[in-house]
């Protein structure tokens, strides 16, 4: 496998990409000897309609609206094997609340936040990438992807923050 290879599926539109992921999610499941419920698909359906960073309570409410009947509980082991299969990302932007993302199928997106503001910038950045890649060849892993995220001030912020020296 070449370290430089686009991936083999990069969907744009999140219809395209619902067999694939169904077809990852359905084989981790079974490696774990689970099923693949109407329930669970109902709420990976939920988090391919999202095209940005969700709480378990969004997927709550967007789903308390539609014909599938699924329980708190349900919507939070499901993001747990999700996020253990690979298809979302844990995002933590908070103490108070967590934060995933869809990342299967999908560039590497990463996050700069504002520690005073909760100003969120997403970024990608082919220096980042290419430096994941060399210290996977190096230990000889196989990259799948990454998550990257810088805490500063916003520029908008700066004004009331004291200077401050970078680690």
């Amino acid at each position: 496998m070449s370290f430089d290879a686009e991936p083999p599926f990069k969907p744009t539109d999140p219809t395209e990409m619902m067999a694939p992921i169904c077809s990852v999610f359905r084989r981790f499941l079974k490696s774990r000897g689970l099923k693949y419920t109407p329930e669970r698909a109902a709420i990976l359906d939920a988090i391919i309609d999202r095209d940005e960073v969700f709480e378990v309570e969004e997927i709550l409410l967007q789903m308390t609206g539609s014909a599938a009947r699924v329980s708190k509980a349900t919507i939070y082991r499901t993001i747990i094997l999700l996020t253990e299969a690979g298809i979302i990302t844990q995002a933590l932007f908070d103490s108070k609340q967590s934060h995933y993302r869809l990342i299967y199928g999908r560039e590497p997106q990463d996050q700069m936040v504002c520690m005073r503001t909760g100003k969120l910038v997403e970024f990608t950045n082919e220096e980042v990438i290419e430096l994941r890649n060399r210290i996977c060849k190096e230990l000889g892993w196989n990259p799948i992807g990454h998550r990257m995220h810088i805490y500063a001030h916003s520029p908008e912020d700066s004004e009331e923050a004291p200077p401050s020296t970078p680690e």
